[in-house]
């Protein structure tokens, strides 16, 4: 999914409309992993989120992003074990001990809201485990970097750290990205990266920080369907996300079923 070169600076009143799509984000998350088990569909699941987004009178980032050549038919991705992203909603069925990444966004009065998370289906083994609680682990790692004045090599840094300790694959190709009335602004927010270089960062910026990680290799190929993005060796993948919002008093991140502001250090 591409993006803008724009980088915009957003209002309080923008922030607050973001909030509101962020909400609706962390309901779909709250319902999508209530439905997740053996024996369920992806279809099924994106069904789940298409009722949550009608309640919260909000409309989806995902379906028919693309354009008319090939628009995404979900407002799920739904990516399921070897799959690093952007998996559409369909007829595979989740077993026990599958992981499944979910990947939602939401739009309010034209401001977008956009978080991911992985799940495991039944019993995994520990090598799976954690790769979950890592790659979540590493979300945080850059949400806490995430502050005005700070760099996004920062960011980058903090997350690649958190793979490298555990020997985890970092996926180059898909990074993280600003957002607002689109869903994908610049900047590119990358997971690697040296502290201290690149963009700095200020209040007014809203960011999508999203680290996914491999058990093998960090290369990746794209399936024939043109939107399906899966690991080249076959290993498993995880993947983690949530909107931020930079303010002067720290970072808001508003796709949380309960948000909080991250203080400055």
């Amino acid at each position: 999914m591409s993006s803008s070169r724009v980088i915009t600076k957003k209002s309080a009143a923008d922030f607050e409309k973001m909030k509101i799509a962020g909400a609706c984000v962390a309901a779909m998350h709250a319902a999508v992993r209530a439905a997740i088990a053996p024996g369920v569909s992806t279809r099924e699941l994106d069904e789940v989120a298409r009722e949550v987004l009608a309640e919260h009178g909000c409309r989806s980032s995902f379906l028919n992003y693309g354009g008319p050549q090939n628009p995404f038919p979900g407002v799920l991705c739904t990516s399921p074990n070897s799959v690093i992203v952007h998996g559409i909603p369909g007829d595979d069925v989740l077993r026990d001990g599958d992981i499944i990444s979910i990947d939602a966004g939401a739009i309010y009065e034209g401001w977008h809201g956009d978080a991911a998370f992985t799940q495991a289906v039944g019993d995994v083994s520990t090598e799976v485990r954690t790769l979950l609680e890592v790659t979540e682990q590493a979300l945080w790692k850059g949400i806490e970097q995430t502050q005005a004045g700070n760099r996004l090599g920062d960011i980058g840094a903090a997350i690649e750290a958190e793979a490298l300790v555990h020997g985890l694959g970092v996926v180059r190709e898909y990074v993280g990205h600003g957002i607002g009335r689109q869903m994908h602004e610049a900047p590119s927010v990358p997971n690697y990266g040296r502290p201290g270089k690149g963009l700095r960062l200020k209040a007014g910026m809203a960011l999508a920080i999203e680290p996914m990680f491999n058990l093998g290799t960090a290369d990746s190929n794209v399936l024939d369907d043109g939107w399906t993005v899966v690991t080249a060796d076959g290993r498993w993948s995880a993947h983690f996300e949530h909107t931020v919002l930079l303010t002067k008093d720290g970072t808001y991140v508003s796709t949380l079923p309960e948000p909080r502001l991250v203080p400055k250090p």
